[in-house]
């Protein structure tokens, strides 16, 4: 890889900025400072530092996001802030979020560079298990439940996958389907009568959110989740 990529792949700056630091002796390779920009390196072995600062790369990193309502879920967006304007300064520029949540949705949200695993875990024919704490406007009757748990028409060419309620109170559920349709949850729900108060993912295939994550807050994922999701894929 050319150094002036990998320092901007770690977020040092933009392609002109670094070539700058480059120029004035801020950085090294291997002990040795660093005269081009288009010097190649080995990123995984090559011991390099910015400004006094050793950096360690990885070509992927993974983090588990508490999803705020008014962001979206998008890397850019015209009219309102997204979910990738919650990130620190120091995060990856190429970070996306893995699938969406609506604006008014709270919750677990994969944010990762890892394009090849997004696609794996997002392909239809994967079902991935998505959980959501659903309020509901009134209580499900059991002819309701019977009928999400069948498959309902919310008008696409063919009816929802078999889902799983589970009751919690009266009006709250804990729904879980297999697939990412628009607006799914609340289009199940409006198919039986019901409508949506608040809704809140808690899990995506093996990740589960973490308690104590608050709205907006998120963390990298620990190796053995990363593991996890590998294998679900």
């Amino acid at each position: 890889m050319r150094l002036d990529k990998f320092l901007c792949d770690m977020n040092m700056g933009t392609r002109s900025q670094v070539k700058a630091a480059i120029r004035q002796g801020l950085v090294t390779v291997g002990g040795v400072t660093a005269k081009s920009g288009e010097q190649k390196i080995d990123e995984a072995v090559d011991e390099i530092t910015f400004r006094g600062k050793k950096l360690q790369y990885r070509k992927y990193v993974y983090y588990m996001m508490n999803k705020p309502k008014g962001v979206v879920s998008a890397t850019v967006d015209n009219t309102a802030d997204t979910v990738i304007s919650l990130l620190k300064e120091n995060c990856r520029k190429d970070i996306f979020p893995v699938g969406r949540l609506d604006k008014d949705v709270t919750g677990l949200l994969l944010l990762t560079n890892d394009g090849a695993m997004a696609h794996r875990l997002l392909a239809p024919g994967r079902h991935v298990d998505k959980v959501y704490h659903v309020t509901l406007e009134h209580p499900l009757s059991k002819s309701d439940i019977c009928r999400l748990e069948e498959g309902v028409d919310i008008g696409d060419d063919i009816i929802t996958l078999p889902a799983r309620v589970t009751v919690l109170d009266r009006n709250e559920i804990l729904l879980t389907i297999h697939e990412g349709k628009f607006h799914q949850v609340k289009r199940m729900l409006f198919a039986v009568g019901n409508g949506v108060v608040n809704l809140k993912r808690i899990s995506f295939g093996c990740l589960q959110l973490s308690a104590e994550l608050k709205e907006g807050e998120y963390r990298e994922l620990t190796a053995a989740e990363i593991a996890m999701l590998s294998q679900e894929e």
